[in-house]
């Protein structure tokens, strides 16, 4: 069972992100009065500033970040102080380029950008921890400081590794992990193409091949290892940090980025977890203006609302998160992105998406955008003219909304159902494409489906300590695609069937071990006698061909996209659902087998938005919140809870005015007022409602 830990934020806060280094000194009093003046009251440095403690090797400097964290406590600011190892000074790369990662052809990444550095050269682990522990000696007491960020978005910019120093690490990590080269050949099948090693000399990281792929085990095993690296390598800094911070100070790191254990990071090394938020990046793909634009495996984006997905899975590594980074502006480098500027209301509308699903801290990036470097287009609060603007009087305005959420500080996140994720199968979705497709294709499906019929719903994670009260509160759990299985994890989906729980999975299910190997058993593997079915036959979609679709026992035709799996009931499984077209109309596609007090639905297709909303329905899901409220289908619900209250989030992402229905009087915390019945949101527009108990409606 992952440990609890304690809440952060015990109310909620707003805050920024500042480089003092950036700006000249004369501005840092009238920023942070105009900070403060606006409501921000913590706001975030140093993460890329190792050169102003350290200008040469072994030469330390204090006196800068002295003078301002001093002018922070005197202003009564609040500082987040970040390690600067992201971006390590010119003078260590050029002494040491042995701390420099590398492309895959072996390439050096120079000096002139960030994150130019592998977690694994020995020598940056030794300056690392040096410039952490002189850090956290000189600072740690400092009373402006409230938390320490580790390093900057950990794995962002490159989640590979090529350099010489990680073919070490990686050796060592197998050596630690096989035990023998006999072990890690069988692991990775390398009498496959004649792979067999015969000395640790010959095994690296992956390299270039001519096939322009390589041995999928040896990449289930490397993003492993990075993940590991990368763990270490911020555990290292905690541990330096928390021999001389403050009592109550909390350790922390932002962002989430891939070929990264988050729940290890965040259980392990982390007291709380930050995140990036910038739905911009969902909107410039998604439903921009001009257009929609498909999604993941042809579903439809549903733009800055998809922003939501992620904030979901966020929430399944730190239930009470903070945000680092919230945009604030368009975003854009000079060497890529172009992004639109949040138009009014959305830059509230974003903020309080994060704090809907369950963040109490709301950091807005940046306070003035940067004159100079690579990210002078994305725009902070300010723009570089240092006026006041729409987007200042914009958080001037949500300062005022989030203070009067106080009391939901700390309320947890209301899921109706779950949807399962665990970290060997994100890892093998970026090894093996076709689990990669159907992966992308049924997450979108889902949440997209759950978002248009207002049900919300939790991302759970799943691991081989995940025990059933982790699981029990969900009266129903997806596993969209759960390609890896082992029998902790099966057992534990069949405890949780058994005590009355509804599971549903896909296609593609449980046909691999931990290792990516494919068992010599058939689909669904290990969890064949809890569905009550096996697969006889399977397919991607054809071109060329009509799209498949079902035919459920109601009459509903029901779209099957992407691949099909031909399922084979066995006794007791009911048929719900047949395939109406395709070389096997009239087989099964989709079953019902009970299991104790609860049920297995097996789908022998991908999710999309279609057949989940239809499975909602059926499962008795659709609309959970309609005694509350009606919403049209632009509106997003979501509702948290707190010692019995409960509190409903309504954020419109259209760009028009709507309107919802309160069905009982409710509080509008924003205002204090309690109101019912219609009530009119503007474009982009949030409301946050207490809503009453029955004895006090009246």
């Amino acid at each position: 069972m992952r440990p609890k830990k304690r809440l952060i934020w015990t109310k909620k806060t707003m805050g920024t992100d500042y480089y003092p280094e950036q700006w000249d000194s004369a501005l840092w009093e009238s920023d942070l009065t105009r900070m403060r003046a606006a409501g921000i009251s913590v706001i975030r440095i140093a993460e890329f500033a190792w050169n102003k403690l350290e200008p040469e090797d072994g030469v330390f400097t204090y006196g800068f970040f002295d003078r301002f964290l001093d002018l922070c406590a005197e202003k009564g600011m609040k500082v987040i102080f970040g390690t600067p190892t992201a971006t390590p000074p010119a003078w260590l790369s050029e002494k040491y380029p042995e701390i420099l990662n590398c492309d895959i052809d072996g390439n050096p990444y120079r000096h002139g950008s960030r994150r130019h550095y592998t977690y694994n050269s020995p020598v940056y682990q030794k300056y690392a921890a040096r410039i952490v522990e002189r850090e956290a000696v000189h600072y740690g007491k400092h009373p402006a400081i409230c938390g320490w960020q580790i390093d900057n978005e950990l794995n962002c910019e490159t989640t590979d590794f090529y350099s010489e120093a990680d073919n070490a690490a990686f050796r060592v990590f197998l050596q630690e992990k096989y035990g023998s080269l006999e072990e890690l050949n069988r692991a990775w099948g390398t009498a496959f193409w004649n792979e067999t090693y015969t000395d640790w000399s010959e095994v690296h990281v992956i390299r270039k091949t001519v096939s322009g792929g390589v041995n999928p085990h040896q990449h289930l095993d490397y993003l492993r290892f990075v993940s590991e690296s990368c763990i270490r390598f911020a555990k290292m800094q905690a541990d330096i940090i928390r021999r001389y911070k403050k009592p109550g100070d909390f350790v922390t790191t932002n962002g989430m980025f891939g070929h990264l254990d988050n729940c290890r990071l965040q259980d392990e090394v982390l007291d709380v977890y930050t995140y990036d938020s910038y739905p911009n990046f969902a909107q410039s793909i998604g439903r921009a203006e001009g257009g929609n634009a498909a999604g993941a495996g042809g579903e439809e984006s549903l733009g800055d609302r998809d922003w939501s997905r992620n904030l979901s899975v966020v929430r399944s590594v730190c239930p009470h998160f903070g945000i680092m980074e919230q945009q604030a502006g368009p975003g854009g480098w000079t060497t890529k992105m172009e992004q639109a500027s949040p138009r009014p209301g959305q830059l509230t509308l974003w903020a309080m998406q994060s704090v809907a699903h369950g963040a109490d801290y709301v950091g807005f990036f940046r306070w003035r955008t940067a004159c100079a470097g690579t990210e002078i287009y994305w725009h902070g609060i300010l723009d570089w003219d240092n006026r006041d603007n729409r987007r200042l009087a914009e958080v001037k305005e949500f300062y005022k909304k989030l203070r009067a959420l106080d009391e939901t500080a700390g309320a947890d996140c209301r899921g109706f159902f779950g949807v399962l994720q665990d970290v060997d199968n994100q890892f093998d979705a970026e090894v093996d494409c076709w689990h990669g497709r159907v992966e992308a294709a049924s997450r979108q499906g889902i949440f997209a489906a759950a978002q248009k019929a207002h049900v919300p719903g939790n991302v759970v994670s799943l691991s081989d300590e995940t025990d059933l009260s982790e699981l029990a509160s969900y009266p129903v759990l997806f596993y969209p695609h759960a390609v890896i299985l082992d029998e902790k994890r099966a057992a534990v989906l069949r405890s949780y069937v058994e005590q009355g729980g509804t599971l549903v999975i896909g296609c593609r299910t449980g046909y691999k071990d931990l290792q990516g190997h494919c068992v010599m058993q058939p689909q669904p593997g290990l969890l064949s006698r809890l569905t009550g079915t096996t697969v006889k036959d399977f397919s991607f979609a054809c071109p060329g061909e009509d799209p498949i679709i079902a035919l459920a026992e109601d009459g509903r035709v029901i779209p099957m996209p992407l691949f099909n799996d031909v399922l084979e009931p066995g006794e007791g499984t009911r048929v719900l659902a047949a395939y109406a077209n395709g070389y096997f109309q009239g087989e099964a596609a989709l079953t019902e087998h009970r299991v104790g007090a609860g049920r297995v639905l097996h789908l022998g297709s991908t999710f999309c938005r279609e057949n989940t909303a239809w499975l909602l329905c059926c499962l008795h899901l659709e609309e959970p919140l309609q005694d509350m409220v009606l919403a049209p289908d632009e509106v997003e619900l979501a509702l948290q809870e707190k010692e019995g209250k409960k509190y409903l989030f309504v954020l419109n992402y259209g760009r028009e005015k709507t309107t919802i229905t309160l069905i009982h009087p409710a509080v509008l915390l924003y205002t204090g007022r309690t109101v019912q019945g219609d009530r009119i949101l503007p474009p982009f527009g949030t409301a946050v409602y207490r809503l009453l108990e029955e004895r006090e409606r009246d």
